[in-house]
């Protein structure tokens, strides 16, 4: 399932969301065979994962906050949200590591949909049919906002005259985004800004060194262990005390990565990119975000 890439959150999230799209459209083509419509197929079963916009609906279907960001209707659309998760994902990855994409999209989708039934509920009198939010869009753009904000000036395709700046890929997916949105689906539109600002808080604090995701990280790995007992639980090494011989009070050793060594890092990954690095640079990055320290 994980195409034998274990533990990539990347790999694990884009193989989700294909595996929940392909069930959903075997489970449609059950319904055709057995003289069912499509109005039957999305009235007992699409409908019950995506997220509706009233919240006295909300209430009889709650985990509709979670199931929506993996359910999508149309092959184009969950194509065209594989695409761009995996390109802003890989770079993120490579960035801050493997422990900072599931967070991101999930608190993304949480914020952008509690957001689309609030607009709904409390503002919203349009038609009918934007009444259902469906699909990744907002926790895409929770890790795209998240990792143009970390290094703006990161440059994909290098050959192509010094490669093409991170942002401006970024603005082109905003643009596509905010364009599939009917005009006059105000809550969709909301949500998916909600969710890039999401993902702009997120690197805010992180640099702040508040790692936001580390509960949920936490909350996986035990969900984890449970279910795999022969996998040893991460372990934290014990802090290392030095005592001066015949003095009174110890010292604490100084970790060797300093904060700013990893600014001064992402400086340069935001101005020349990232395979400008050293291989001392990248293990440096390497052994900060396995420590928590980015």
């Amino acid at each position: 399932m994980a195409l034998g890439q274990d533990g990539n959150q990347l790999v694990n999230l884009i193989t989700l969301v294909a595996v929940v799209f392909v069930l959903l459209k075997f489970v449609f083509v059950i319904f055709k065979l057995t003289q069912l419509t499509e109005v039957d197929y999305k009235t007992n079963l699409f409908n019950k994962f995506i997220l509706p916009g009233s919240f006295g609906e909300f209430i009889k279907l709650p985990w509709t906050i979670i199931t929506y960001m993996f359910v999508h209707d149309g092959l184009m659309r969950v194509l065209g949200n594989l695409l761009w998760l995996w390109a802003f994902g890989f770079i993120l990855q490579d960035l801050m590591g493997n422990k900072r994409i599931i967070p991101l999209f999930v608190y993304g989708g949480i914020i952008g949909g509690i957001f689309f039934i609030l607009t709904h509920s409390l503002f919203f009198k349009g038609p009918a049919e934007f009444a259902m939010l469906e699909g990744s869009s907002p926790c895409i753009l929770a890790i795209a906002l998240a990792t143009t904000m970390l290094a703006p000036r990161y440059r994909i395709f290098p050959m192509l005259n010094g490669g093409i700046p991170l942002w401006i890929l970024t603005l082109i997916f905003v643009i596509i985004d905010f364009a599939s949105i009917p005009i006059l689906n105000t809550p969709a539109q909301v949500a998916h800004a909600m969710g890039g600002i999401t993902g702009i808080i997120f690197v805010h604090q992180l640099k702040r060194n508040r790692d936001l995701g580390a509960g949920l990280n936490f909350l996986f790995d035990s969900i984890g262990n449970l279910f795999n007992p022969a996998r040893k639980p991460e372990r934290k090494e014990a802090q290392q005390h030095f005592y001066k011989v015949g003095g009174t009070h110890p010292f604490k050793k100084v970790p060797n990565i300093t904060q700013a060594r990893i600014d001064a890092l992402l400086d340069k990954i935001s101005q020349k990119g990232y395979r400008s690095l050293s291989e001392e640079e990248k293990e440096i990055l390497r052994r900060a975000s396995e420590d928590d320290n980015l």
